[in-house]
């Protein structure tokens, strides 16, 4: 019903900066929250950041200040823009949204794209 295609991950080096983007598509009538979630080897996934459809974000401490997360709600599309990259910030990102009408919601993710921090 709802695919998300990711893009924007690389190999980048300490201090650098990337800027995701997933564009949500299908049968799309409803978007509550969006989200960014990362996995590094041997670790769960973690939620970064969310961002509701009004544009209020929260974010894990560990990237405050670093991060931003945003949406255009026209576009169905979600971003994280990364700022002062650090090598533990590398890992497989995922973009999640949640659609409501039904509990629990909708709930969906992108295929993960990887970001690299390294000299």
């Amino acid at each position: 019903q709802v695919q998300l295609v990711e893009s924007g991950g690389g190999l980048v080096q300490p201090g650098g900066s990337l800027r995701l983007s997933c564009a949500a598509s299908g049968s799309i009538f409803s978007i509550s929250l969006m989200g960014w979630y990362r996995q590094a080897p041997g670790n769960g996934r973690e939620l970064v950041a969310t961002i509701t459809r009004g544009g209020s974000p929260t974010y894990v401490d560990s990237v405050k200040g670093r991060f931003t997360i945003s949406r255009d709600n026209a576009n169905n599309t979600v971003f994280l823009q990364m700022n002062s990259l650090k090598p533990e910030d590398t890992a497989v990102y995922y973009c999640n949204v949640q659609t409501p009408g039904t509990w629990p919601p909708g709930n969906y993710w992108g295929q993960g794209t990887q970001v690299t921090v390294s000299s």
